[in-house]
Formats: C-alpha cells, structure tokens, sequence
C-alpha cells in the first residue's frame, strides 16, 4: 500500500516540477522516498528539485542514494554530472558522463553534456562530434543546436553558428540560449541591428550574466525624451560598462536626464563622461525618482546601431595624470603599461574556459622587456599579478599596483603612458575611451565585439588588434608585437 501512495506522491511532484513549480513538487517528492526508500526515480527527481532550488550537495546526495539503489542507473550518473558540472567541477563531471555512457553507449544527454566537458577542457573539435553524435541519438534538438553552435563560433565558424541557432529556433522559438547564441553570431559577423534585437534576449540566459532588475518604470528603447529622467545602469564586466558608457551622453543630447549606475570601482572616472546628470553606486546608492530605465547593453538596440553608426569619438573619458609625475617622470623612453590576464568569472564554467583563453602568463610576454627604448608599467591587478614575483633576473617591470586603488587611479596613470599592451580585458576598453593608444593581444575565437578579420576596430579609432592564427598561439603574437615595439621605440631589430 505504501508503494502505491508513494508513486501516487511522485506523480504529483512530477506534474507540479514539469510546470516549473519547482518549490511545490519537493514536499511530494519527500513524502515519496518517505513512504517507499527504494524508490530511485523519486530520489532522483528530488535531487533535481532541490538542485534547481540551491541546495547542491543535498542534490548530489539525492542521486548517489539513487545509484546506491541501481548502480546501473545511467540517468542518475548524468544527472550527478549535471550537478557537479553546474558547480565548476568539471573533472567530476566529465568521470560521471562516461559512467552514463559506458552504462549506456546510446545515452543521448550524457553524450551531449560531455561534449560540454570537453569543450570547457580545451577539445573543441571533439565537442563538436560529440553534440551532432547526440543530436543523431535525439537529444533535444533546440539544447544540441544550441550547444553546437556555441563549439563552432569558437572555432569561427559563425555562419554555421547561425544556421544552427535557426534550427534551434525552429523548433523551439521560445529557447533563450538559442536566441541569444545567434545574436552573438550575427553581432561578430557585423549584422548589429539584427543582432541587438536578439540579444535582449540575454536576460533570459543564466550563463550570459546576472537577471534584468525589476523596476515598475517602462524601459526605454528608443522613444522621443523631453526632459524626463532616465537610469542607465551597468551589467556584465567593467569592460562592458566601459565600452557602452559611451552611449549616456547620446541619450542626454536626445533629451533625457541621465542617471548612470555603475560598480562603485567605476564612479569618479565615469563623472568624467559628458551630458550625465548624476553618477551613483550600484553598491551604495540609492535611486532617485525617473521616468525610464535602460541597461547599458541595451542602449545599442535602442538608438538602432550599425557597423556605418557605431558611436566612435576619439575620446569620451578622461583623467589627470598629475598624481602620477614623480613615478611618471623616473621613466625613460617610450613608456609602456602591459595587461596579461583578465579577471576570472568563477561562477559559469564556461565563462571561466573563455577566461583562460583570453589570458596568458607574464611569461608569455616577457619577451616584450628586452626591447630596447621601453620602460614597462604592470596595470595587471587581481591574482596573475602574483606572477611579477616569477620573473627572471634583469627582467624590468614596474609594479605601482598598490596605488591604483580604484579605476580613476588607473587612468590617471595610462593617461600619462605612451602605449598600453594587454589582453581583452576591461584596461584595453579604459585606454581605448581615454584615446590612448592601446594594443589589443586577441585570442583566436575572439569576443562579438571585435568582429571578424579586423586588426582594428571601429569601437575605439585607437586601438589595434594582434589576434591570434591559431588556438592558443600567443607565442606568434607576442613576436609580430615585439617587432611592432621595437619598431614604434625607434629601436628595430
């Protein structure tokens, strides 16, 4: 009898987690494994309840007792990678996906997460075989396509990418992954105005950043402003907070009152930007009463950019460099800032593989310090700036990291370099709207902002772009910019 009551529970947590009401199903889901402990399906939908609702390792427990029930159980191995993949733990997961397979070869799922293993681990072309291997087994084809097409615009192959995500969507229009994946194709092919128009559906993508703030105002997208007071606000990196700042004054000269909410890091740099009203802290502050509001992402979309209207002015921040002239003035020759990691997003997995791949080690660069004519300034900060403690002997490379304690700090001091070196990271963007000369090492699936084939760029008439003509061959660009360096320093080889 209390077998039969049970699966009459489970059912009902069932119906209730398939409409998403996630909170409702686990008590009937408790009260099933309760009633019947033997009952692997229950635990194993339990596990994933209380997954979804934050609790993880109670979640990998829930399956464990699942396996522990059937140790054949190919379900309850995927679902245990899931977790653990979720989480960060890609070794875990990846061991947990082959234990589904070889119980199961046929296992469609696990075929398609560990080809998300082994696209986080650096195997790209093997990721790829792996989603269309699980798109022949059925998967779901909007999650393969989707997937897929994210292992083929790392392999720049965008077009493909975009032909996927179409598939994607044919079957399923509702799928937000789908949707904002295509938008990153077509935004690197250069399509913008399409491809803003699918990118809001970025808020709808866990992986894509945090979720859109609920406010009672009705966003702003573009309609005639007479006065009324509009709330920008930062998403994503400071980089990102950096490139599209640039649209604020743009919304001032068309008849707002510009309120910009930005990390608190960011503020007394961003008071330089023209035509905003007042600058707040998304930390500290708190908003004054407005009409509209817009996530600076979102501000592209709104004014309808193309690749022939992209916002472009030769400077749009500025910075004193008088508190740097005592260090400033000990330098000799052509003064030289070097960024060689960005800052690592430990919360997506792959957002942290992307991480790794934009970065290099100091040793990587190193090879730029033995150019004659050059005085080097680290404005690498966080954990990589460790690695200045790994540098050989005669190796000179300032380190004033101590005194750039927000980033109005920083630019005071690229204001008063010559040339800044780094890696996409969010200093590249900060001398780029400083006007400063800025060398851009890019890794070889570059980021949509870059667009393809491009060693400039039309975001910053400063900046030039050293990609990458292979995976991970920083080697190769480092020497064409050594020999760039020497060239600029009056020194060549």
């Amino acid at each position: 009898m209390n077998i039969a009551i049970s699966q009459t529970e489970h059912h009902q947590g069932f119906h209730l987690h398939l409409h998403n009401r996630v909170k409702e199903a686990e008590p009937f889901y408790r009260r099933a494994v309760s009633l019947d402990p033997g009952f692997k399906e229950a635990w194993m939908n339990l596990g994933l309840a209380v997954f979804a609702l934050g609790r993880p390792e109670e979640a990998r427990d829930c399956q464990r007792k699942a396996l522990r029930i059937d140790p054949e159980n190919a379900d309850a191995q995927n679902n245990l990678g899931l977790i653990h993949y979720a989480q960060g733990h890609i070794a875990e997961a990846e061991n947990c996906f082959r234990a589904a397979l070889r119980l199961r070869s046929d296992h469609a799922n696990a075929t398609l997460n560990l080809g998300s293993t082994r696209q986080i681990l650096n195997h790209v072309e093997e990721a790829e075989g792996l989603f269309r291997r699980a798109l022949a087994l059925g998967v779901d084809p909007a999650r393969g396509k989707s997937n897929l097409s994210l292992a083929l615009m790392e392999q720049v192959r965008p077009e493909e990418a975009e032909l996927c995500c179409r598939e994607a969507l044919a079957t399923r229009p509702d799928h937000a992954e789908a949707r904002a994946n295509l938008a990153l194709a077509l935004l690197m092919m250069g399509r913008l105005e399409e491809g803003w128009r699918e990118y809001e559906s970025r808020w709808e993508v866990e992986a894509m950043g945090a979720p859109a703030p609920v406010l009672s105002q009705p966003r702003w997208i573009g309609q005639p402003l007479h006065g009324e007071t509009i709330v920008l606000y930062a998403e994503q990196g400071f980089g990102d907070t950096l490139q599209f700042c640039r649209y604020a004054p743009m919304v001032a000269a068309a008849g707002g009152r510009v309120v910009l909410v930005v990390p608190k890091a960011l503020r007394r740099l961003i008071t330089t930007l023209d035509g905003v009203a007042q600058v707040l802290s998304e930390e500290d502050d708190v908003l004054p009463p407005f009409d509209y509001h817009c996530p600076l992402l979102s501000l592209p979309f709104a004014f309808g950019t193309s690749m022939d209207t992209i916002p472009a002015p030769a400077s749009y921040l500025r910075a004193d460099p008088a508190p740097w002239s005592d260090f400033l003035g000990e330098l000799s020759g052509l003064k030289v800032g070097l960024v060689w990691a960005g800052k690592s997003r430990t919360v997506q997995p792959h957002a942290v593989a992307i991480d790794k791949r934009r970065s290099m080690r100091l040793a990587d660069m190193a090879p730029l310090l033995s150019v004659p004519g050059c005085s080097f300034v680290s404005l690498q900060l966080g954990p990589p700036a460790s690695q200045l403690q790994l540098l050989p002997q005669g190796a000179m490379l300032h380190d004033v990291s101590d005194r750039m304690t927000d980033w109005a700090e920083t630019a005071g001091l690229i204001a008063g370099l010559d040339l800044v070196i780094a890696v996409d990271t969010a200093v590249a963007h900060l001398a780029g709207a400083l006007g400063k000369p800025v060398w851009m090492l890019n890794r070889f699936d570059s980021c949509w902002r870059w667009f393809l084939n491009r060693d400039d760029t039309p975001w910053y008439p400063s900046m030039r772009q050293f990609r990458q003509t292979g995976r991970g061959d920083w080697g190769g660009v480092i020497e064409r910019v050594r020999q760039a360096l020497a060239q600029a320093s009056g020194r060549d080889p």
